[in-house]
């Protein structure tokens, strides 16, 4: 780096025809300036300039070395303007990570439109329900549920999401609607690897009730439990954003809606405040989404 400075002083020397003009511009004394170009000469072997009391002229190396330096303040002006590419387009990768009930419908719905209209746009997408380290990892946008930890990560609010308690319409033909929170012990459950495998609902006077069962289906991931809900295997706990659709159309229903636990709020997470145009336009397109997600649910 200290080489690179000495050139950085040489060229500036030149544009300023003399070393004190070049101490002026670089706020530096004029035996520093001269300094750094006896050390630039020494460190090459050659005479870059001719000094005399009026005048400094470049010799024929000093010709090569004033060349170069153009050339390296083109490649760093070109550098810049790529960079500001970078930062001001929809260009180049956006890398994004959520929850696996998170990362499936919800983002096609949210982020499909921006990736239609900007093809140099590119999602690299991390379903994971583990939290990772955005800054190790080179993470953009974390998407997070529920109760956020204090961090100097920057959490912007997206809404709310629901955990609802759906089965198909054909187990529930087989084994019944239940109709109070006694009856969800006798049918068969699928249900997320959490500990102590249970589910706290509110009861009739909206007090949590603690219920535990010995599930028929037993998995670390939301999205085959929701194969199984629709293959009539049993009741499972599934993101709304994810079922959204089964329930519009009749593949899934809803069992106890008067017992469905409390909203978790939804979060955008980012390692720093300012944020390139391309990461602010996905976290907009994901506001709208899940704002107008917000918006639906209050009007049923």
């Amino acid at each position: 780096m200290e080489q690179l400075r000495r050139y950085a002083i040489f060229a500036a020397v030149v544009e300023a025809g003399t070393m004190t003009g070049a101490a002026k511009v670089l706020g530096m004394t004029p035996s520093a300036v001269s300094q750094h170009i006896s050390q630039l000469e020494t460190l090459l072997g050659l005479t870059l300039l001719h000094r005399s009391t009026r005048r400094l002229d470049l010799t024929e190396a000093g010709e090569v070395v004033w060349q170069g330096c153009q050339s390296l303040r083109q490649t760093l002006a070109q550098t810049e303007l790529r960079l500001g590419e970078v930062r001001d387009s929809l260009m180049g990768e956006v890398r994004i990570t959520a929850p696996v009930g998170m990362a499936g419908l919800p983002l096609v719905q949210a982020i499909s439109p921006l990736l239609q209209a900007h093809p140099g746009l590119r999602l690299i997408i991390i379903a994971d329900d583990e939290k990772r380290d955005l800054l190790k990892e080179r993470i953009d946008v974390a998407l997070r549920v529920g109760t956020l930890a204090d961090s100097s990560l920057v959490a912007r609010h997206l809404g709310e999401t629901r955990m609802l308690l759906c089965a198909s319409p054909a187990y529930l033909a087989r084994r019944g609607v239940p109709t109070r929170l006694a009856e969800l012990t006798s049918h068969d459950w699928l249900l997320a690897d959490l500990p102590g495998v249970g589910l706290t609902l509110p009861d009739e006077q909206g007090m949590p009730q603690q219920l535990r069962f010995s599930p028929r289906v037993l998995c670390n991931n939301v999205l085959p439990l929701r194969q199984f809900a629709l293959a009539g295997q049993g009741i499972a706990l599934l993101p709304e954003t994810e079922v959204a659709d089964d329930l519009a159309q009749g593949y899934l229903q809803e069992v106890l809606p008067g017992h469905r636990m409390a909203a978790m709020a939804l979060h955008a997470i980012t390692p720093e405040r300012e944020v390139s145009h391309k990461v602010r336009r996905v976290l907009a397109a994901l506001q709208d989404h899940f704002g107008r997600s917000a918006e639906v649910r209050r009007r049923k």
